[in-house]
């Protein structure tokens, strides 16, 4: 029997409270995003926004626990932006939407940060000393390799294969410092905005697949705005060795996932995107379930290990009120299907 988890991607939405405060303290421009060397008093707020990210997710009924990457000012381009091999170049924006980020410049050999396993270990602890955290799990976000190289500028390794092979060597060792986790998402919403060229994808799927060796848990590869290109989804589900693909049920082009998963089959646990991450309109727990029972209905197969119920994108687009009745959401339409 398929078991049922909800769960999120991550990236949740500041709180306004503390909008204002880190305003303040890191300042307007540019230049006062996230560098990596914050304050005292700018780690305390966002170990303040951590920890109330735990306690909506395990309010909520979350199987798993995100970080929440409160911190991630340039959303998933994140883990370069803090490192000493980048340099920050200008704003770009954010796939198609009304957010930007840095562009994160590679000038030098990657090597781990140990950025996003400090922020793990972190919200660990919170976890560990939860009350009524019950069979809860934490999860660990990051993005996927083909995405991160998609959204970076190489200007150190000078061959797109080798700048992909190099940002998943330098993914995998952030991995390698993670603190226990059950699940790992890779979000790889470059996949489906900007594919890898016919007969390239071998090297999406090959960086893909140095991540995933780098840990024991399970590695769920996350993809948002639609759907896969046929022969890139059959390539992800044939050499990436994740476990769970991650499928947008939300955009309008639905029926294509679909006939992907009917006619090259799947990986043996599916992610399913189920709830607008975008959108403000709360879906009732009864619709994400009917969503879950649509999608599996069409699939030619005895069930899936694993169904993970999560959103379609990140959460941040929202407001934070938004956010946490999505997350009550997911974790409603989980019960609505036991």
């Amino acid at each position: 029997m398929t078991e049922r988890v909800a769960a999120t991607p991550g990236l949740y939405p500041l709180p306004d409270r503390a909008k204002e405060t880190l305003s303040d303290l890191k300042g307007h421009q540019k230049g006062d995003l996230l560098s990596g060397d914050e304050s005292e008093a700018i780690v305390a707020e966002y170990d303040e926004v951590r920890a109330e990210y735990v306690d909506d997710q395990l309010d909520a009924g979350l199987d798993l626990i995100s970080e929440g990457q409160g911190r991630w000012d340039d959303m998933i381009a994140h883990p370069l932006t803090v490192s000493d091999a980048v340099e920050t170049g200008g704003i770009v924006r954010y796939y198609d939407n009304n957010n930007f980020y840095r562009d994160p410049r590679v000038v030098d050999d990657l090597g781990a940060s140990g950025d996003v396993a400090g922020e793990l270990e972190t919200a660990a602890d919170l976890l560990a000393d939860a009350d009524g955290a019950g069979d809860a799990s934490l999860a660990a976000t990051l993005p996927g390799p083909y995405s991160l190289a998609d959204l970076a500028t190489d200007e150190h390794y000078g061959d797109e294969a080798g700048f992909q092979a190099a940002i998943a060597e330098f993914l995998a060792a952030e991995v390698e410092a993670f603190p226990a986790h059950e699940t790992l998402f890779l979000l790889e919403p470059s996949l489906v905005t900007n594919p890898p060229a016919e007969g390239e994808e071998e090297f999406a799927t090959e960086a893909i697949a140095t991540v995933v060796d780098a840990t024991d848990a399970d590695v769920v590869v996350q993809t948002f705005y639609g759907a896969l290109g046929e022969k890139l989804y059959a390539h992800l589900v044939d050499e990436a060795g994740a476990d769970a693909l991650g499928l947008d049920l939300v955009a309008g082009d639905r029926d294509d996932t679909v006939y992907n998963v009917q006619e090259f089959g799947s990986t043996d646990s599916l992610s399913l995107g189920l709830v607008d991450g975008q959108n403000t309109l709360v879906e009732a727990p009864e619709t994400v379930a009917e969503r879950v029972e649509w999608f599996e209905e069409q699939i030619p197969l005895e069930g899936f290990d694993r169904t993970y119920l999560t959103p379609n994108t990140e959460l941040f687009y929202l407001p934070t009120n938004k956010y946490r009745e999505k997350l009550n959401a997911l974790a409603a339409a989980a019960e609505v299907l036991e």
